[in-house]
């Protein structure tokens, strides 16, 4: 296997704006290689967080908690089981076929914020659920035990053991999001594992143990009968990060059938290429694959694989590295694109939420066996510009967090949806304490500068971490209280950010010397009073994009800021904000600098802007990108922008009928008719799609003359497969794979004579082929023949 080369911090960050602090560090030492020992993350209940967006975080999600009833999302576990329910279901996914996901990530969430603030409401709950998933799993008699349910060929609802008396028959129906008519149940499981072992972690429930345990011998033994090359074709459906949790129970157990079941989940088509340190990620389903690689270095924290850890290692490098936005989340409409594609991807579906929790997941996984200050340089960047930035102050969720100028977050509901990212959600806002103290073998690691008390019984100390960050740029780590004689580090991680820290102890300055690791390590024998002050000079900085310098974002020190463009309640319909200077960065000055509120000073357009961290923006409509020119090529961007508008106003004015789908006052105008057919929107830009086994149509105005049919896509899309039709007659049939990636494009199909005789209207059809989606088609215009029809027409 050909080795990783060594990775520099400057190439771990996003953006070689960040070169001069990163070049003096190293790369993340290999624990498999030789490395010094590992790290370990202290215990979330010894920590308690003091006031700060964090903890303000941590209060709405229990608010929410405490809101949400354990018996509504039990309602399918215990109908399944035979059982009478206690409350009616919830709405969103929860009424899908995935109807039970949410009972797992609820039970995490439970487990992790008793933990973190040692709430007893929180700890009876996890109990009361545990309990009756038991019971349910009693009822049933055979380790079965889940919430999900599936749709039969003929549509109707069934139990979702229906699914697995199949597969074990080999009978497999696996597409990405289904199997065998269930949305994804592996994946459901992952989530209820998950919270069952949290359970048992956090709130010492043994009963969760044994529960988790029983249903692996379910699946166990419903995998049995399975081949490898038919647990490759389930395993072509989403199935979260089952090798994880059940890596996971082998560990809480010592049972090794859990750890080869484990390996039963190994996704040869998405993780072999990466212990091979092949890049083949492009156009995958991101949150799909992460948590297929948070198993991968869990198996190799377990077991000591080397092969597991850099292929980890590997997929860590690519997400960070090449597909991750300034704020550290990735993916645009769930999707990875190419590396080192940014600039062509920052629209409003940007940045899942779930991706992110996960990648911290990982993150967390990569630096216990390689402790890096440059994991934790990625971890503080998403942390908190994405984390924070997907929770509103009443403790609704994210699912997109769009960074697209002009776009907005959109918010859950309480009761009535239930995505992914309401889950992850749930967990991300329980846990806040979890990564900022770590332990290794010469003492204390600090890695993330959140205010926080810290109760640590090894070294029978209590440890007050004091701060304002990041508004602020002092840290104060005072030790409150110690037992007995004790010498050991204290290292403090120094962002790659900041070139020139400072730190003292007890007042007196030191000699910062940043280690191989980019810690600041200090050493002594440390009694009750002691007190180490780390400042971070911060600056503003611009962060442009790996493939166009002329796409930047602003930072100031860990914060990304945005543009203020106005309440997400009021659209926004002008030109995306640009900078426009020879030195722009000169020209933004510090309004309310304790808040990091900025304004720029003539160098905005069309006008100047108003910028804060991007994080709290919750329902502002924002920019966080911006292109940047020089006065001469601004001038020369407006003419081109002419031009553009003007040749838009001609074709307008040259079309007969114009059909803006997605816009319903145009569909009814159109008298649009559709079946499993969705109104989508794409940079701001309306349109419609069909999914397999629907259809789309709506009537055109047209004349007795040659005419075509235009229609918009985007470039970027794949394995996109439809026909389309005039007045019944087929007149061409499309495929859409991705030939011009980061552009709308136009396709013309000429219409036939004998379908235009003696008509004014005729009606215009899209229907997918079996298996494949129509569109999305982002507008159709009628338009007379010309010498484009032959050069666009579709094959």
């Amino acid at each position: 296997m050909r080795p990783i080369p060594p990775l520099s911090r400057r190439q771990l960050l996003l953006t070689a704006a960040l070169v001069s602090a990163a070049s003096a560090c190293r790369s993340p030492a290999m624990a498999a290689t030789g490395g010094r020992p590992g790290a370990a993350p202290l215990p979330l209940s010894a920590i308690r967080l003091a006031p700060s967006p964090f903890l303000q975080a941590v209060d709405a999600n229990r608010a929410y908690l405490h809101l949400l009833e354990p018996d509504r999302f039990l309602h399918n576990f215990r109908t399944q089981a035979g059982l009478p329910p206690k409350g009616d279901p919830y709405g969103g996914w929860e009424q899908d076929t995935i109807a039970g996901h949410s009972l797992g990530h609820y039970l995490s969430a439970c487990a992790l914020m008793h933990a973190q603030t040692g709430d007893p409401e929180c700890l009876a709950r996890v109990h009361y659920v545990v309990s009756e998933l038991g019971a349910c799993q009693r009822a049933q008699g055979d380790g079965y035990v889940a919430g999900f349910t599936r749709k039969n060929e003929a549509g109707a609802i069934e139990p979702g053991r229906r699914v697995f008396e199949e597969v074990s028959r080999g009978e497999i129906r696996s597409a990405r999001f289904n199997l065998n008519g269930s949305w994804s149940p592996f994946y459901n499981w992952h989530k209820l594992i998950a919270g069952l072992l949290e359970a048992e972690r956090h709130c010492g429930s043994s009963e969760a143990l044994g529960i988790a345990s029983s249903l692996a011998t379910y699946i166990e033994r419903s995998l049995a009968p399975l081949d490898e090359a038919r647990m490759q074709t389930v395993l072509e459906t989403e199935f979260g990060g089952m090798n994880e949790v059940l890596a996971e129970l082998h560990a809480r157990t010592s049972d090794p059938r859990w750890l080869t079941l484990a390996r039963r989940f190994h996704h040869h088509a998405v993780l072999d290429p990466l212990m091979a340190g092949r890049d083949e990620l492009s156009y995958l389903h991101s949150n799909t694959q992460i948590p297929k690689v948070i198993g991968l270095a869990r198996l190799a924290e377990i077991d000591g694989d080397a092969a597991e850890l850099r292929g980890a290692r590997f997929f860590w490098r690519a997400v960070t590295a090449g597909r991750s936005y300034v704020i550290g989340g990735n993916s645009d409409r769930e999707n990875f694109q190419e590396p080192n594609s940014i600039s062509r991807y920052i629209t409003e579906q940007t940045c899942e939420s779930c991706n992110t929790y996960n990648m911290l997941k990982l993150t967390r996984l990569l630096y216990a066996a390689e402790p890096d200050a440059a994991y934790f340089d990625f971890y503080e960047r998403a942390h908190l510009n994405h984390i924070l930035a997907q929770q509103r102050s009443d403790g609704m969720f994210a699912y997109m967090v769009p960074l697209m100028s002009g776009a907005a977050r959109e918010w859950s509901e309480p009761f009535d949806s239930f995505w992914c990212c309401v889950g992850t959600g749930m967990e991300s806002h329980a846990k806040h304490g979890d990564s900022i103290y770590w332990s290794d073998s010469q003492g204390l690691v600090v890695n993330l500068y959140i205010p926080s008390e810290l109760d640590w019984a090894a070294r029978h100390a209590r440890i007050v971490l004091e701060s304002g960050y990041p508004l602020e740029e002092r840290v104060r780590l005072r030790i409150d209280a110690i037992g007995g004689r004790n010498a050991f580090d204290i290292a403090m991680r120094i962002p790659a950010w900041c070139p020139a820290p400072t730190v003292r102890l007890n007042g007196k300055a030191l000699t910062v010397r940043r280690d191989e690791s980019g810690y600041v390590r200090v050493h002594r024998r440390w009694q009750a009073g002691d007190l180490v002050e780390l400042e971070l000079p911060m600056r503003l900085r611009f962060e442009p994009t790996h493939d166009d310098s002329a796409t930047v974002a602003l930072l100031h020190g860990p914060l990304v800021l945005a543009a203020d463009l106005g309440p997400a309640s009021s659209p926004f319909d002008g030109p995306e904000p640009a900078l426009v200077g020879d030195d722009p960065l000169a020209s933004i000055t510090a309004t309310k600098a304790d808040l990091a509120h900025y304004e720029t000073r003539a160098i905005g357009r069309p006008t100047d802007l108003s910028l804060a961290p991007f994080f709290n923006q919750h329902d502002r409509r924002t920019a966080v990108y911006f292109k940047r020119y020089t006065p001469a090529e601004w001038q020369a961007t407006l003419m081109l922008r002419a031009a553009e508008s003007r040749h838009a106003a001609e074709l307008d004015a040259r079309s007969l009928d114009i059909i803006r789908l997605g816009l319903e006052g145009d569909e009814k105008a159109h008298a649009l008719s559709s079946d499993i057919s969705y109104a989508v929107s794409y940079r701001f830009r309306p349109g419609r799609d069909a999914r397999t086994g629907g259809f789309l149509e709506f009537d055109a105005a047209v004349r007795e003359e040659p005419l075509v049919l235009r229609a918009t896509y985007w470039g970027g899309e794949r394995d996109r497969r439809f026909h389309i039709e005039a007045d019944g007659l087929q007149i061409a049939t499309q495929a859409l794979d991705g030939e011009q990636p980061g552009e709308f494009i136009e396709r013309d199909y000429a219409l036939p004579a004998q379908s235009l005789a003696g008509k004014s209207r005729i009606r215009i059809r899209f229907q997918p082929e079996s298996g494949y989606t129509a569109g999305p088609i982002f507008g159709c215009r009628i338009l007379a023949a010309g010498p484009r029809v032959g050069a666009a027409a579709a094959g």
